[in-house]
């Protein structure tokens, strides 16, 4: 069956504004364009919007309104989360050890990092397995006596392990723990309920859930009172500046409800093609490696290592033939360097080097899977012959 070209394999990194999305955004832009914060019948109008998203949002999330955060995106969202959780604990004199994972995004990683690096925090980074799934037992230990806040990404972004959340979130409560998850892969595939998962604070980005780029979400439970990271006026409740972005907000709200509404048809779907896509490579890509937990993974991702094989060219060679896909992380494509994630995983740098995702959509066929499948055993047997050629 003929299929058009490009076809598009990077769901993880960004999703197509869903139709019914842009409809429900356009008025705010033309028609209801008052800043929210005014007084006057055209900023109530505004922040009447901003008020029924959150709620809409607080209803998907178990939660209540008051402990939904409107962000600029999901690495805003984790950046107020841990530095807003981790200057609260220090002014309260609470404790001073931050715990995360290597496998993290890199807005939770970097901002640990700086935390430990400038303002004497001390960091754990805790490892994983093969799989990219954190201890138990590790966490819990390292939640003892000197922990405030741990971070553990609630689906990865680069192999689509899913984490024991619940069971985390249960340790850390037990000793007085806030836990933060970057839920930003999981919306729109895995529950949302905040009440059932436990966690403390939790992160989203309207993009990757068909809404817009540019608003993302924080949850904060009650009790949680987070310095805010940015400075200025004092919206959300004082806990981040800058005027409200109520077109993104209505978006965002719009296309989480959709998700939600529509959850059990799109993770069938899901499932039915990134199977078809692991099968298909596996057993006719040469020692392909299936990266990531084998069962509990996000619905739509599927992700290999190919030994012998430069991602970043393999990317460009599926580029070529019409194919959008992601050497690991989209914050890695076209990097030569061995992916963090795998590496921590524990693959050989000559293995961390040929990581490739690929991550199906609403829109994605059967057909479009096919054709995929052969362009990836075409690539690779193309990247290692000219790899080959190179070495010698």
């Amino acid at each position: 069956m003929a299929v058009n070209l490009p076809i598009y394999m990077d769901h993880s990194a960004s999703t197509p504004t869903d139709p019914r999305v842009l409809e429900a955004m356009l008025p705010y832009f033309t028609e209801i364009y008052g800043n929210a914060s005014s007084a006057h019948e055209f900023g109530r109008k505004a922040e009447d919007a901003i008020e029924s998203a959150r709620e809409t949002v607080a209803r998907i999330l178990n939660c209540r309104p008051q402990e939904v955060v409107f962000t600029s995106c999901g690495s805003e969202s984790d950046n107020l989360a841990l530095r807003g959780a981790a200057w609260t604990a220090r002014r309260l004199g609470r404790a001073n050890r931050l715990i995360t994972t290597p496998v993290e995004h890199s807005a939770v990683t970097k901002t640990v990092e700086q935390l430990a690096d400038l303002m004497d925090f001390e960091a754990v980074v805790l490892p994983v397995n093969r799989e990219g799934v954190v201890d138990v037992e590790d966490f819990a230990n390292a939640c003892g006596e000197g922990a405030a806040v741990a971070s553990v990404i609630y689906a990865n972004n680069e192999v689509g392990t899913i984490e024991p959340i619940r069971q985390l979130a249960g340790l850390a409560r037990e000793q007085g723990v806030w836990l933060h998850t970057d839920a930003v892969q999981a919306a729109g595939q895995l529950s949302l309920g905040v009440q059932d998962l436990g966690v403390d604070m939790m992160s989203l980005s309207a993009h990757k859930f068909y809404g817009p780029k540019g608003v993302g979400v924080l949850y904060v439970r009650d009790g949680i009172e987070l310095v805010p990271s940015q400075s200025g006026g004092s919206h959300e409740n004082g806990r981040r500046a800058g005027t409200h972005a109520t077109p993104l907000i209505v978006g965002l709200a719009k296309a989480l409800e959709i998700a939600y509404d529509e959850l059990d048809t799109h993770v069938a779907h899901y499932r039915a093609r990134r199977d078809q896509l692991i099968e298909g490579i596996l057993s006719r890509v040469p020692g392909a490696l299936l990266s990531g937990h084998p069962e509990r993974r996000l619905p739509s991702h599927a992700s290999f290592v190919f030994d012998g094989v430069d991602s970043s060219r393999l990317v460009m060679h599926l580029d070529v033939k019409g194919v959008a896909a992601s050497g690991g992380s989209a914050c890695k494509t076209g990097s030569p360097e061995p992916s963090g994630t795998l590496l921590a995983m524990g693959y050989s740098p000559r293995e961390a080097i040929g990581g490739l995702r690929l991550t199906v959509g609403r829109q994605t066929t059967e057909a479009e899977v096919d054709y995929t499948i052969n362009a990836v055993v075409e690539a690779v047997e193309k990247v290692r012959k000219l790899s080959g050629e190179l070495t010698v």
